[in-house]
């Protein structure tokens, strides 16, 4: 987790002026960027009581009261609260993941919150793998670069990195893989495999 913490410090910086809105229930794992990302950088978190979070209006109104200007959520949340009231996100930096995020929500969230970065991660790597700052006119957004001490792979069926634009599968190494699921070797063995070309080193089959 620190590793992940200290590259989203980097490449979504906070500073001691900010305040995250915790919107994430603590039984989800990104929750924990919420957490301790604006502790690390001296910033706020304010916790939202958990009886608000399907209430777009409830969140809207936190996001004023406490002047917060950074939140985190799913695309599902996201496309409560634009369709509640869009005009709320101004000032806001936006934090995006958990689900595929569509064009026209990209869209939406670039014209209307200060910044938005799509993240992108499985659980078995430690919460986000990757992220992409979001603009106006990009279209289907994608899901960016690698995260610090996070290696991307797209690869065939036989593990070897396929061209650009041809379809293959993405693979995940790093700091952040989990070592398996307790008590469940299969899968374990056929999730996380040898990297072909990384000594000693396994990768994960997203």
């Amino acid at each position: 987790a620190r590793h992940l913490l200290a590259s989203m410090a980097g490449r979504f910086p906070l500073a001691p002026e900010d305040r995250l809105l915790a919107v994430t229930t603590i039984a989800f794992d990104i929750a924990a960027l919420e957490m301790f990302l604006p502790l690390i950088s001296g910033a706020r978190v304010v916790i939202a009581p958990k009886e608000i979070g399907a209430d777009p209006a409830a969140v809207l109104e936190l996001t004023v009261r406490h002047g917060i200007t950074v939140m985190q959520a799913t695309p599902t949340l996201w496309q409560m609260l634009v369709a509640h009231r869009a005009e709320g996100l101004r000032g806001l930096r936006v934090l995006v993941g958990g689900e595929a995020l569509s064009a026209g929500l990209a869209a939406t969230l670039s014209e209307h919150a200060r910044d938005v970065v799509n993240v992108y991660g499985p659980t078995e790597t430690t919460i986000w793998s990757t992220a992409s700052r979001v603009t106006a006119g990009d279209g289907n957004p994608h899901i960016g670069t690698p995260l610090g001490n996070t290696r991307a792979y797209v690869l065939d069926g036989m593990l070897r990195p396929v061209a650009t634009g041809v379809v293959g599968e993405l693979y995940l190494a790093g700091a952040g893989l989990a070592r398996g699921y307790k008590g469940r070797p299969g899968l374990t063995a056929e999730r996380f495999v040898a990297h072909p070309f990384g000594m000693g080193e396994r990768l994960y089959r997203t």
